[in-house]
């Protein structure tokens, strides 16, 4: 199980102040700003609640779940994430692409557009639904990242986006890759940067009893997907790790910690000042690009 209260997550986010703070990134009156927050917040007990405790949810239960919501607006990472795939994608010649972990098919759509062949798999029955609708034109097969239902040699690219950080162990996932991929093929990835993942950006979802549960969210390192990779005859053609940017506010902090499904988000308006030091310049995505050589 996983307890998590509201005051934890914020006095995190200032230590975290602190700490560049500390090494020179903000001044003494900052330091001072944020311990006197820290204060405040522990003489606050409308901030000091009983810790909610939620459960782990397996990919094919989280995303079930999420299909209903996941392509509507707010997800953070698409707008950063899709005009760097489009960049990488766009020179490359049209052939058969595979849309491993391919979820409600949103870049399976993209890569028939540019003339592809498109084979989208995923394990979620409920992802493979909606990205039958949304890319008819594409052949969408269940299955899992680790036995990909594809024949050796037979794919030119292999996309694979917001998915690995679910996978515990990149190694099997990327020899799969490796399998289907013919010579000179080009695997492309994007997956979520491991300081988010420690600054809280986990999906949770509510399960059908009402309770709450998330999905794995493992943070791979560069060395983690390179160790991965290159072995496998992979050369890095690009990796790219673009960073948030928060504004600075003149606000004065919420005080409500909002509904358990909305944190850590709902609680960044709390602290402001923290939220922008703990975030901004911080990278959100990993994308690689690949050649198997």
């Amino acid at each position: 199980m996983i307890y998590q209260r509201p005051l934890a997550y914020l006095l995190g986010l200032e230590g975290i102040a602190l700490l560049r703070a500390y090494a020179g990134e903000y001044d003494a009156e900052f330091t001072a700003a944020r311990i006197a927050e820290i204060r405040r917040m522990l003489d606050d007990p409308a901030l000091d609640t009983a810790p909610l405790a939620a459960s782990r949810a397996d990919t094919v239960t989280g995303y079930g779940i999420w299909s209903r919501t996941y392509d509507e607006p707010g997800n953070g990472l698409f707008p950063t994430e899709e005009p760097i795939l489009d960049k990488i994608l766009a020179p490359l010649p049209a052939g058969v692409a595979l849309d491993a972990a391919c979820g409600t098919g949103r870049h399976s759509e993209r890569l028939a557009a540019l003339g592809h062949r498109v084979i989208g798999v995923d394990s979620s029955p409920d992802m493979l639904a909606r990205a039958r609708t949304r890319a008819p034109g594409a052949e969408f097969r269940p299955g899992d990242l680790t036995a990909l239902p594809v024949d050796d040699d037979s794919v030119d690219l292999v996309l694979c986006t917001l998915a690995l950080t679910h996978v515990a162990d990149l190694g099997p996932v990327f020899g799969e890759f490796a399998r289907v991929l013919r010579p000179g093929g080009h695997l492309i990835l994007s997956d979520v940067h491991h300081e988010l993942i420690e600054l809280g950006s986990v999906p949770g979802v509510r399960l059908a009893d009402g309770g709450r549960a998330f999905l794995a969210g493992h943070r791979h390192r560069a060395g983690d997907y390179l160790g991965a990779a290159l072995p496998l005859g992979f050369a890095v053609r690009q990796c790219l790790e673009p960073k948030m940017r928060v504004e600075e506010t003149d606000a004065e902090p919420a005080t409500d910690v909002g509904p358990w499904d909305d944190w850590p988000w709902s609680l960044l308006p709390i602290v402001p000042a923290a939220h922008r030091a703990a975030f901004d310049g911080t990278p959100s995505l990993i994308i690689w690009h690949f050649e198997l050589t």
